[in-house]
């Protein structure tokens, strides 16, 4: 008689799922890039086509309006990359400082941090000695002591941003978002502003999908929540251009 496998024997060798269980959403290791991405891409789409519309809808020549547009790009993208640089690079010059303030009082004041230590861990739901053994283990090393403490205090990961890393993603996210309001002034095509609304629309659909992947938000609605607030903005600057031809 043939032996029927045992379901119970070896489990699979099969690559571990990074995936969470609530709807299969991506595990995400470390400070990630999706905001700065999500940040850069939807201000170069909403600015640019901002702009598009606004001298199109005051008639101005199409020169007039590719000029403008990558100015924009460029100087815009660049002022935000260096300015959530500079926001990071504080983040992180402040989460070293508090990690350096949570080590200094374990060496200083050992019984003190110990206290707090067990008093963060019983708010978590831990009593007796269950609570006991996960402080003396957490307490046994120093480094992992100090997160804990960090997390506990100040509501602080001691994962490190990273500056660089979160300029650079969004200018890239900029950069190539806001050059999509151009592409058909760039080729002369006709009705090129019925084309870039169009573009910049699917545009705004795409990175409102992109960020659902991150959240509980079907991927459709998140797109169409994203397509209704870069069309306020953009409706907004197309109607105020329409006032110079007034």
């Amino acid at each position: 008689m043939t032996r029927q496998p045992d379901s119970r024997s070896k489990p699979s060798r099969t690559a571990p799922d990074t995936r969470s269980p609530e709807k299969g959403l991506p595990a995400q290791d470390g400070h990630g890039c999706l905001r700065d991405i999500v940040y850069g891409a939807m201000d170069g789409s909403v600015t640019t086509f901002a702009i598009v519309a606004g001298v199109a809808g005051a008639e101005l020549s199409p020169f007039i309006i590719l000029a403008l547009g990558f100015a924009n790009v460029l100087a815009d993208g660049f002022s935000m990359a260096a300015g959530n640089y500079a926001g990071t690079k504080a983040e992180l010059d402040d989460l070293h400082r508090l990690q350096r303030l949570e080590h200094a009082r374990i060496k200083a004041e050992p019984a003190a941090a110990l206290r707090d230590l067990r008093a963060q861990l019983a708010r978590q739901g831990l009593s007796g000695e269950v609570l006991e053994a996960a402080t003396a283990q957490i307490a046994a090393d120093p480094g992992h002591w100090g997160r804990q403490l960090l997390a506990g205090d100040h509501g602080l990961s001691d994962i490190d941003p990273q500056p660089m890393r979160a300029a650079l993603a969004t200018f890239a996210a900029f950069l190539a978002a806001g050059l999509v309001p151009l592409l058909p002034f760039v080729l002369s095509l006709e009705n090129a502003l019925g084309t870039a609304t169009v573009l910049t629309m699917a545009s705004f659909f795409g990175i409102g999908a992109y960020k659902s992947r991150w959240s509980l938000t079907p991927w459709w609605r998140s797109g169409l929540e994203t397509v209704a607030i870069g069309g306020v903005a953009a409706g907004l600057a197309f109607a105020v251009g329409r006032l110079f031809t007034l």
